[in-house]
């Protein structure tokens, strides 16, 4: 089932105090408050069920008093700080994954001529036939292999990768709303 453009997802949280949001290890002033890892991966896990051409809210209930205090005002600023900051993080990996994909890439290059010129090498030198072609063909699957973490990387590693990429700054775009419960 698609969903309109225009529709609005909404992730409730319900917490008694703003506190149980953020990490309480962390020394850092309000605006520069690591989240909770279990609120990140509430959030986190919600948003990636919900529809992804849907634009994000996230609502925070809290109890009324706690609700009306000046300060909750900014969540939205610090979500969204968090969630941009997680996201530049993410790109920085994907950044380096792909660093050492072309080191890799380099690597497996250079083995598999090596390899493929040994087993042209070394043939002849064979007593048979039959040990000719298992010289060479164990040669080629060995400069193969040796191509293998590359391959993978650059087929497959990137993608979860950027997908994270695209949910963090999805939920750094939400909508904050602070609502008393």
């Amino acid at each position: 089932m698609q969903t309109a453009p225009s529709e609005v997802s909404e992730i409730a949280i319900r917490v008694r105090a703003v506190a149980q949001l953020f990490n309480s290890l962390d020394p850092s002033p309000f605006l520069e408050k690591d989240l909770d890892s279990d609120a990140e991966e509430f959030i986190v896990g919600w948003a990636r069920e919900l529809p992804r051409n849907a634009a994000l809210r996230i609502a925070i209930y809290l109890p009324p008093e706690t609700a009306a205090m000046p300060e909750t005002a900014r969540l939205g600023e610090v979500f969204s700080r968090y969630f941009d900051y997680r996201a530049r993080m993410i790109e920085r990996d994907l950044r380096e994954l792909f660093r050492i994909g072309r080191s890799a890439l380099a690597i497996g290059i250079l083995a598999l001529v090596l390899c493929l010129t040994a087993s042209q090498l070394v043939a002849p030198l064979a007593p048979n036939p039959t040990m000719v072609r298992i010289i060479e063909e164990s040669f080629i699957i060995v400069g193969w292999v040796a191509n293998w973490r590359p391959i993978e990387i650059y087929l497959y590693d990137w993608w979860p990768l950027r997908r994270r990429v695209q949910l963090y700054r999805r939920i750094a775009a939400a909508a904050v709303v602070v609502k008393p419960e």
